[in-house]
């Protein structure tokens, strides 16, 4: 089975690219220092992660000197119009209006009666 690149990044990426957002462009050490202040990770935890997202096309990195420099290929804005596009989409049965009744404490999701399932078709929990 292909694996697919989602568009919603796992914590460790997205506390790179935030690190990155908030400095625009820099090296492996500059976002291991910020990412550091909430998890203290090793520099080749950091790089790999970096180069990880080279690869899924999050960001772009130039070599300087001896190094990379690292930069986002996306703005914060994008990442966050996919990750509620993606919660909209999971959550919501793709219906804006729905999330939206939801934050203003309506919840036309749950006052609807669950589906039935038959006996036929029920997983007995008893052999997991």
């Amino acid at each position: 089975m292909a694996r697919t690149v989602r568009d919603i990044p796992p914590p460790l990426e997205l506390a790179c690219l935030s690190a990155l957002w908030s400095l625009q462009e820099a090296n492996v050490r500059s976002v291991q220092q910020i990412v550091a202040q909430s998890r203290p990770l090793a520099y080749t935890t950091i790089m790999t992660v970096l180069d990880r997202l080279v690869r899924k096309g999050k960001l772009t990195r130039r070599k300087v000197g001896r190094s990379f420099v690292y930069a986002p290929s996306q703005t914060r804005d994008t990442l966050r119009k996919a990750a509620v596009r993606e919660l909209v989409d999971g959550y919501f049965d793709g219906s804006e209006a729905n999330l939206v009744e939801f934050l203003n404490g309506k919840t036309p999701l749950a006052s609807a009666p669950a589906p039935s399932v038959e006996p036929e078709h029920r997983i007995d929990t008893a052999l997991l």
